[in-house]
């Protein structure tokens, strides 16, 4: 057993590779796991910013303003783009990614401050825009529904993804902004395949779930699409028309995709993730990913990291484009609207009225 590695019971990552940013670092006994070597147990740090709201200027992106309440995320996704954030904290990019959470506690009172600004120009505002929202601990702490709550004050149009269930839990905020077309939802699905997921994903909602999460939404009136993320090419891209035909029967009203991205880090962790689940499959899945990035694991440019280039991408593009129109589902998230903004907090026991 000595030096192979062990899967931990709960977490996308088997290890804790070496910051890129320091030149020391702690590994986990690879050989066993006992009351000498205990999983790790997730903790939860305070982090205290001096402002919520953070833009950017990617021209593939479809957001410029997010807030993020948490870095870090307990879902512990194998593949997660945003693992390396963690290493300008101090951290690894693996199992601290997913067992050292920061929680912005002053979250929703920064926003009502920023939102409150002479200088706020309203526009949507994406919750969010690296770590999920509404992972576990969400639960207990509702920062992000916080959050929803002064969105709704001020009536700015607001767009969410997720991966969780969970989100049903603030049904009533998103209806009620959805009425002044200032809310949508998408939800993340990677495979249909419970067991799959399990491995890959963790601790985020079953697949099921997800689905039970469209229809809810949509039931209520908020506009809900599914976002397919990531595609992985030599795994799941056979999957993409069951995907949508299931999200279209849920009452999903818009779709899109994005290929698999490893930045940094996250090569080699998803490449370990695959040797210890899928091993039979690794060479053709790794092969696979070059080919659609130009002979490397990831192609960081613009316009190209999200859907990648050359035949296989293509052919993962039309596949997906055929299966979309099939189900009467429209490409890109719908138009959201400012008109309603207000700077004024209500007076009325109603948010809307």
């Amino acid at each position: 057993m000595v030096g192979k590695r062990i899967p931990i019971r709960g977490r996308g990552a088997a290890k804790n590779p070496a910051n890129r940013f320091e030149t020391l670092h702690y590994e986990r006994n690879l050989g066993r796991m006992d009351a000498a070597d205990p999983a790790p147990k997730t903790q939860f740090l305070k982090d205290s910013p001096r402002s919520i709201i953070t833009y950017n200027q990617s021209p593939d992106l479809g957001y410029e303003a997010s807030v993020n309440p948490y870095r870090g995320c307990e879902h512990g996704c194998s593949y997660c783009y945003a693992r390396p954030y963690h290493e300008y904290l101090g951290f690894s990019a693996g199992l601290d990614f997913e067992t050292k959470i920061l929680v912005k506690e002053s979250a929703p009172e920064l926003l009502r401050r920023e939102l409150s600004s002479p200088g706020w120009k309203p526009q949507v505002l994406t919750l969010s825009g690296v770590t999920d929202p509404y992972q576990p601990v969400e639960r207990t702490l509702q920062l992000t529904r916080r959050c929803l709550e002064v969105v709704a004050e001020f009536r700015n149009p607001v767009q969410i993804v997720t991966k969780n269930h969970l989100i049903r839990r603030d049904l009533d905020l998103l209806a009620e902004l959805a009425k002044i077309e200032a809310a949508a939802v998408c939800l993340s699905l990677v495979t249909l395949d419970s067991s799959l997921s399990r491995t890959m994903e963790p601790r985020t909602s079953t697949p099921t779930r997800r689905l039970a999460a469209i229809e809810d939404l949509s039931g209520a009136g908020v506009p809900t699409g599914v976002l397919v993320a990531p595609v992985i090419p030599g795994l799941t891209e056979h999957e993409l028309p069951a995907i949508l035909e299931a999200a279209a029967k849920a009452g999903a009203r818009f779709a899109e995709y994005i290929l698999l991205r490893l930045p940094l880090a996250v090569g080699p962790l998803f490449e370990d993730w695959l040797q210890r689940n899928v091993p039979q499959r690794k060479d053709k899945i790794l092969n696979r990913i070059k080919e659609i990035r130009g002979g490397r694991l990831y192609d960081s440019r613009f316009c190209s990291r999200l859907k990648g280039k050359g035949i296989f991408a293509e052919q993962i593009s039309r596949l997906f484009t055929v299966a979309r129109k099939k189900e009467g589902i429209s490409e890109g998230w719908p138009q959201l609207s400012t008109a309603a903004f207000r700077t004024a907090r209500p007076q009325q026991r109603s948010l809307f009225d």
